[in-house]
């Protein structure tokens, strides 16, 4: 099965969640992040602004801001395909931009160089236990990764967790996942 078979296959899967369920796994997959020691000891963050049906980060965003965290989010440049991380202290910063993804708006918001970044959360659709994923298709995430030595995890669905995933050369896999299910350390 090509890639882009297995996203609308796994995006699919994840609308078949109800609303119900939905909160509820967002709920605890958020306990396990916040309890976590890599959560507790990291000064800044960087997160995307999740959309359906990924894992709600509106509220993580909102307790790194309560607990005096550094939270930065990405703005995609399609032309170079590159992740540009800004820190966002409001949601008034943000915009609707590229695939209808809320991004900093530059006008409003100060860059952060990926080193200052101690706890990365990477997004994707699928993923494998050893920390594959399967991204939205643009490679923005496995070029930043392939650079960046801080640490990695990822927020899914158990529904998310699969077997196995096309691997290829320039993938780079995330140190953790969060499921609603526990912690998977992946190193």
């Amino acid at each position: 099965m090509s890639k882009k078979e297995l996203r609308n296959l796994q995006l699919q899967s994840l609308k078949l969640i109800d609303h119900i369920a939905f909160q509820q796994k967002c709920f605890r997959i958020e306990q396990l992040l916040f309890e976590s020691p890599e959560w507790k000891k990291c000064k800044t963050v960087a997160v995307t602004i999740s959309k359906p049906p990924e894992v709600n980060t509106w509220n993580i965003i909102k307790r790194g801001w309560e607990e005096g965290k550094t939270v930065v989010v990405p703005k995609c440049f399609p032309k170079n395909r590159e992740l540009v991380f800004f820190e966002l202290h409001d949601f008034h910063q943000l915009e609707q931009s590229y695939f209808d993804l809320y991004e900093p708006d530059p006008d409003k918001s100060t860059v952060l160089h990926n080193d200052a970044i101690e706890l990365m959360i990477v997004p994707g659709l699928a993923y494998t236990d050893k920390g594959y994923r399967l991204g939205f298709g643009g490679g923005f995430y496995d070029r930043l990764l392939s650079s960046y030595s801080g640490l990695t995890m990822s927020l899914a669905f158990a529904e998310q967790m699969v077997d196995t995933l096309p691997i290829e050369s320039f993938d780079i896999p995330v140190g953790m996942i969060l499921t609603e299910k526990g912690r998977i350390d992946c190193d």
